[in-house]
């Protein structure tokens, strides 16, 4: 129930109906636990505290109560408490797919396309086209641990092919098909794929988009690939030439096959996400069948309350993590609602017509999109019928109070949960918990099993803010980086700063209120909850002849703002405008729209160390509003001027003193 719509940052907002708190998956599982043996006194505090001690207890009793079915040798749930280096459920054989199609009937997934045309695929259905594309798969010679790769919007095939893949031991990775060839090859290159899934266009924005060059561009690129599968029921686009053995995708699952399963290890590679960084190549984070089932169930079970007769809306794309956990949906039993298209367009008040269009009782949103409908002065429960809407996930960057209180005023009577998480655990760290109290700008509590702190830069527990922190290792960190043969890129990643506890790069605080996440504490972009790497718009932008070098940052300004400015020192004789134009277009081609800078800046040059490292930490934090004594030693700096001349450039744009477009000029 709505408390107070007005209420203050901290204070209550809303309160669950203590009539329904009993029926809720935390409080079936805690029972279930006390039956068990575990020592809790019924709060949620006590349940996670259990949950995060080092015997591991929880995750066998978890496990247990979300049904998952393993093969093999009981024992220990966690080799050791190390990290990295813990192994889970050694011994264990499971399968992703298993867990989510078998023993299940009715509607598994509701597809919608940008002109609200639904289709409903039952489970049976679905399952007959997983058995038949897994058939076909083997026929070409797909074995378990080889790659099957895809260029797919959110439509059923994609769902078809990650399940098929897995459930024969394959590994999968997508890529959404506005990505540039470029950037989908740089990715996909790595896995050495056998098979790629892809489709000659898509729709998108009101209009079919023609991507038989660039596909053919990735497939050349892709020197592994076998045989491609075509997916052409979304778009008037033609197959194009190849000389590579082809199907049609309609032809494959014209004839429904049962699934075959493959007992796999606990840890057996599941799929291949990617995640930018600030150096090298995407990142490919290497989940397993069992650590990612696990953390997806207990995500969305206990930390969004799923049952079998949701319908869960979630506004995904499918490079992003979150389309994973749409997927996982089927394993609460719950129906996935498919988008395909620009699910804002024509505008983002869409996004409440498909949820009463569908029927949602879930949705899953960026808190981006909240604030756009608030700063639109949106009153969706006036305009849709929301009445079987009941809760609303919030994700991808801190929602503000002011985003808390419009969609109590202007949603209505919903739980929402605000969470953070991670592409790197396909999990949550902190998130919802339906038996609590939901109060303004918080996230309310730590995920269960998730032993997550905030901790100064000398490695003690932080007062108020501090280093997102993890201390106990969770199933689903990744097994390694593809590619990564030593290990040390994973190590840098996450262990760098603490050795042997992670670190995510985010700012937390907690305090009696509940969970505050303060943004990036590192270089890497969130935009939108997009993780995106300078290192791919460094490659890009500085290949251009007219760009000497580069920086870009990702800041966020005050509760809801986030800007992301691009700096280029330009070649001498370059005209600026042209040089803006060729850089917006080459990051249209090789990247994606989701890469376009907020600003193109031209500098005088790009700040460095006196080791040549660029300063991309301490822009950022000058654009938040930090002075400069406070961001960087300009002894340690190449050109100490350069660096005045940035915090001058942040202070204007700040509104402090007259804004420059170009700094040092």
């Amino acid at each position: 129930m709505i408390v107070d719509k007005n209420a203050a940052e901290g204070a209550i907002i809303w309160r669950p109906d203590e009539n329904a708190i009993s029926d809720t998956s935390v409080a079936r599982f805690t029972d279930f636990a006390q039956r068990h043996g575990a020592p809790l006194d019924g709060s949620y505090d006590s349940l996670w505290k259990w949950s995060t001690q080092p015997n591991n207890r929880f995750w066998e009793l978890f496990a247990e109560f979300a049904g998952i079915t393993m093969g093999g040798v009981s024992g220990a749930a966690c080799s050791s408490n190390a990290m990295p280096g813990a192994s889970w459920f050694p011994g264990r054989t499971v399968n992703y797919a298993r867990h989510l199609l078998e023993g299940r009937e009715g509607i598994a997934l509701l597809s919608v396309t940008e002109n609200n045309a639904l289709s409903e695929t039952s489970w049976e259905v679905l399952r007959g086209k997983v058995g038949a594309l897994a058939a076909h798969l083997r026929s070409t010679g797909v074995r378990a641990g080889d790659r099957v790769v895809a260029v797919l919007p959110n439509v059923e095939e994609a769902v078809v092919g990650l399940l098929a893949t897995a459930s024969m031991g394959a590994v999968w990775s997508i890529c959404s098909p506005e990505f540039g060839p470029g950037a989908i090859s740089s990715r996909f290159a790595q896995l050495s794929p056998k098979v790629m899934i892809a489709s000659p266009g898509y729709r998108l924005g009101g209009r079919d988009r023609d991507r038989r060059a660039e596909v053919e561009e990735v497939l050349t690129s892709l020197t592994s690939v076998e045989h491609v599968v075509w997916v052409t029921t979304h778009t008037d686009t033609p197959v194009p030439e190849t000389a590579l053995p082809c199907r049609n995708w309609n032809d494959i699952t014209a004839h429904p096959a049962e699934p075959a399963y493959e007992d796999l290890n606990f840890d057996h590679p599941l799929w291949v996400l990617f995640s930018s960084g600030t150096t090298g190549i995407p990142k490919g984070i290497v989940h397993g069948h069992g650590g990612a089932l696990i953390e997806m169930m207990k995500m969305l079970l206990i930390h969004c309350d799923l049952r079998p007769e949701d319908r869960f809306l979630s506004i995904a794309s499918t490079s992003w993590v979150v389309w994973n956990a749409l997927v996982s949906t089927l394993g609460a039993g719950a129906t996935a609602v498919l988008v395909d298209g620009n699910p804002t367009f024509p505008s983002v008040d869409r996004v409440w017509e498909l949820a009463a269009l569908t029927g949602a009782t879930a949705l899953g949103v960026s808190a981006g999109f909240i604030h756009a409908c608030a700063k639109k002065e949106l009153v969706p429960s006036q305009q849709h019928d929301l009445s079987r809407l009941k809760f609303v996930q919030v994700t991808g960057s801190p929602l503000s109070s002011d985003g808390y209180r419009w969609v109590y005023a202007c949603v209505g009577d919903v739980w929402l949960s605000s969470v953070s998480g991670g592409t790197d655990i396909a999990s949550i760290f902190v998130g919802g918990i339906p038996c609590e109290p939901v109060r303004v700008g918080y996230i309310q509590a730590p995920a269960l099993g998730v032993n997550v702190q905030a901790w100064d830069a000398d490695g003690a527990p932080a007062e108020g803010t501090g280093e997102l922190v993890v201390t106990k290792p969770l199933p689903s960190m990744p097994l390694y980086f593809w590619g990564d043969n030593d290990g040390s890129r994973y190590r840098a990643s996450y262990f760098d700063m603490y050795p042997g506890v992670w670190r995510h790069g985010d700012f937390i605080e907690f305090n009696a209120a509940g969970i505050k996440i303060h943004g990036r504490s590192d270089s890497t972009l969130n935009r939108n909850g997009l993780r995106l790497g300078s290192a791919e718009i460094y490659a890009v932008v500085e290949s251009l002849p007219e760009i000497a070098e580069a920086l870009v940052v990702g800041a966020e300004i005050g509760a809801e703002d986030y800007y992301m400015p691009l700096f280029v020192q330009l070649t001498d004789g370059v005209n600026e405008e042209t040089a803006r134009q060729r850089i917006s277009a080459a990051i249209r081609e090789h990247l994606s729209v989701r890469y376009l800078p907020d600003d193109i800046v031209a500098v005088r040059g790009i700040p460095h160390t006196r080791t040549g490292k660029k300063l991309e930490v301490p822009v950022k934090r000058l654009l938040q509003g930090e002075p400069l004594e406070r961001v960087a030693d300009l002894g340690s700096l190449d050109d100490p001027a350069l660096m005045e001349e940035f915090a001058a450039f942040a202070a204007a744009r700040s509104g402090k003193t007259e804004h420059l477009s170009t700094i040092g000029k």
